[in-house]
């Protein structure tokens, strides 16, 4: 999940994977969209457009649409991809639904690139190895059963 984002801040992957969920769900983004997607005001999805576009991940002009670069469609599909394996970690975990989301938000912007590495190895390798997955999750719900001290 390389050095590649160097440049990224958190916000600005939001708007990247938005923006490149979207292309791939409807063919297009464009800004009422984006901002219905992550809730916020047009005026603010306009001024980030700017600034991707200032950094050469989004080709975007007003009233045109939103193209992503080379650049920006590689940064889009490494936070999506980086955001499934978050949830796909945290589901194996027996995390719940409704917490999942939100913490795979707070996670994915201050978890560090060898930190990600290395948990999707070990996604890799409980999906390869689910008798390991089955053995924790008994572990955990055995532990989850005994009475604290």
């Amino acid at each position: 999940m390389g050095r590649l984002n160097a440049l990224l801040t958190p916000s600005m992957e939001d708007y990247l994977e938005k923006i490149y969920e979207l292309i791939h769900e409807k063919g297009y983004a464009r800004v009422s969209d984006i901002a219905n997607s992550l809730a916020v005001q047009p005026s603010s999805v306009t001024k980030m457009l700017q600034k991707l576009d200032e950094n050469e991940y989004v080709s975007y002009e007003k009233y045109r649409g939103i193209v992503l670069t080379a650049r920006g469609h590689k940064m889009g599909r490494l936070m999506k991809e980086r955001h499934a394996m978050l949830a796909d970690f945290l589901r194996m975990l027996g995390v719940q639904e409704d917490t999942l989301q939100k913490d795979v938000e707070g996670i994915e912007h201050h978890v560090s690139p060898a930190t990600l590495e290395a948990l999707q190895s070990l996604v890799l390798f409980l999906q390869s190895h689910p008798d390991v997955l089955s053995s924790f999750l008994a572990y955990r719900e055995r532990s989850s059963e005994q009475p604290s001290p």
